[in-house]
């Protein structure tokens, strides 16, 4: 199964690339992974609700064009379900089974996810209740998909 996560924004700190190209290189034995980014909207100063209802619907677009017709779509946000490290495993191993070939992952902007991108996806998931810079998110995801992986192969993973 292909993994893809795909997030508004670049990541610009360098630990932080350091700390994703990692645990991209220690997921690829499991899964094909690919990351992909898309342009943040620049926010006004001053952001009127219908403002910030038209620059979500863009970065949303900008998401769910990467990821039409490509299986299982996840979208990160607060509000979602929590899963346990195991929760994202069985995950990982039905879609397998059920015949699917890939799972997107999604991250929205400083200002959220679009509502269109919510209702397009399967599932959403809630890292934490607290909220992450949306770059830092990529990380911590990416740490789970590797967790994940190694509770699916039968490996010892730390608790």
């Amino acid at each position: 199964m292909h993994v893809r996560v795909v997030g508004v924004g670049k990541v610009r700190e360098s630990y932080l690339q350091e700390g994703i190209k990692d645990y991209c290189t220690r997921i690829q034995p499991y899964f094909p992974i690919s990351l992909h980014d898309v342009a943040e909207e620049r926010i006004p100063q001053k952001l009127t609700p219908a403002e910030k209802e038209a620059l979500l619907e863009r970065e949303g677009e900008r998401l769910l064009s990467l990821t039409r017709g490509s299986g299982i779509l996840v979208v990160l946000e607060v509000e979602g379900t929590s899963w346990r490290s195991e929760d994202l495993a069985a995950h990982l191993k039905s879609w397998i089974l059920e015949g699917h070939t890939s799972v997107s992952f999604l991250i929205g902007g400083p200002l959220g996810m679009a509502p269109g991108v919510r209702k397009s996806a399967r599932y959403a998931l809630s890292l934490s209740r607290m909220t992450f810079p949306h770059q830092v998110v990529r990380l911590i995801l990416l740490e789970q998909i590797y967790r994940a992986a190694r509770i699916c192969s039968g490996e010892p993973y730390h608790k």
